[in-house]
């Protein structure tokens, strides 16, 4: 059974129709790949994917069942949203780490808030919030943070930053991990750090899905790839079969422009 499919997504902008009925599946485990052009609509399935933004028609199923169907707008409201986004965990372009707030702390704060609407957290508040605090422990040491609990974000690099953000996505235990061209806002030598967390995630059968336009690690790494194009799913399949496609002009036009 597949642990994630979107069925028939459609999401306009005004009249511009960015994503055009878009469907996909993904298995526990899989790490899959979404690439294209600037444009092509795999940033706003990604949103979509995690509520940020409402898809106009479609649905979502997690686990074989149904997540999100935009024609049921009783389950549109805030709190059925906020709880939906709990499976889903998203890396951003720009780390948004909270800058008050140390690096022990930002990995920390979504579970403590999360746990602090459970009724059995006054009666359990400090095993609670130490259990919470070495489960961030163990997270920054997965992306070799170890040594920087106590540092701010100011105080480390970029490449640093984004593995916090890793941690934090993690933290709430999400069914799958989602990136948003985690790399673009890096420099070249500070990418290699982040996509060899990515790859460690990977080898541990962490379920990935990355917006990405890093084709190596695409092609290296991915068990997926989806190649979108003017709003629909233009490619997809294994990595080797959609990279060596000679028959999809749009797909090789758009990778000789990514060498």
């Amino acid at each position: 059974m597949a642990i994630f499919e979107a069925k028939n997504i459609y999401k306009k902008f005004g009249d511009t129709e960015v994503l055009k009925g878009i469907d996909f599946s993904m298995e526990k485990g899989e790490v899959l790949c979404i690439i294209g052009s600037s444009g092509s609509g795999k940033t706003t399935l990604l949103r979509c994917i995690n509520f940020l933004e409402t898809p106009d028609r479609g649905e979502f199923y997690l686990n074989g069942n149904l997540l999100f169907d935009a024609a049921d707008k009783k389950s549109h409201s805030d709190e059925e949203i906020r709880q939906k986004r709990l499976h889903l965990g998203l890396v951003f372009q720009s780390f948004n780490l909270f800058p008050q707030y140390t690096v022990l702390d930002n990995v920390c704060l979504a579970p403590l808030l999360l746990a602090k609407e459970s009724p059995d957290y006054k009666k359990n508040k400090k095993q609670i919030r130490e259990e919470i605090r070495a489960h961030a422990i163990e997270l920054l040491k997965k992306v070799g943070l170890e040594d920087k609990l106590d540092s701010y974000p100011c105080q480390i690099s970029g490449g640093q930053q984004q593995r916090v953000a890793i941690a934090r996505a993690l933290a709430l235990k999400p069914d799958i991990l989602c990136f948003d061209e985690p790399t673009s806002a890096l420099d070249p030598e500070i990418t290699v750090e982040v996509l060899a967390v990515m790859k460690n995630l990977a080898k541990e059968d962490t379920t990935m899905l990355v917006v990405t336009h890093e084709m190596g690690f695409a092609r290296e790494v991915s068990d997926k790839v989806i190649f979108m194009d003017n709003g629909v799913i233009a490619e997809m399949g294994d990595a080797e079969e959609v990279f060596t496609n000679p028959k999809s002009r749009r797909l090789q036009e758009f990778l000789s422009v990514m060498k």
